[in-house]
């Protein structure tokens, strides 16, 4: 429990958190780009590209998308966590603290539907 009574620790939680709202959009966007590398891979050369690549390219960009979704949906436990050891006078008159909250959970279910979406075109 913090009892500083500064909301600059408060703003300072939030920046954290975008910093991991960040970190995990950019696995999940680089996760994307790497899974359909196979396609490219396979459009560019489809004499050359073989099966062996295109299965590596699929499961190397899944799994940095569920490290995105995941580090999303942690950072946002790890935030909830510090939003909760805060006293009142550390939230600033009709701040609403819980947005990015709000936003890093989007994040994390929309980069798990990323992952199921992927999975089940691949296996169907």
């Amino acid at each position: 429990m913090s009892d500083l009574k500064d909301p600059r620790v408060l703003f300072a939680a939030e920046r954290t958190l975008l910093a991991w709202n960040r970190t995990s959009l950019s696995l999940v966007a680089f996760g994307f780009v790497v899974e359909r590398a196979g396609m490219l891979l396979r459009a560019i050369s489809p004499a050359t590209a073989n099966s062996g690549q295109l299965e590596a390219t699929f499961w190397l960009g899944l799994a940095f998308i569920l490290l995105g979704a995941i580090t999303s949906a942690y950072s946002a436990k790890q935030y909830a966590v510090v939003l909760r050891s805060l006293t009142p006078y550390e939230f600033p008159p009709d701040y609403v603290a819980k947005w990015g909250l709000v936003v890093n959970l989007a994040v994390a279910l929309l980069g798990m539907a990323l992952a199921l979406t992927l999975w089940f075109w691949r296996v169907h």
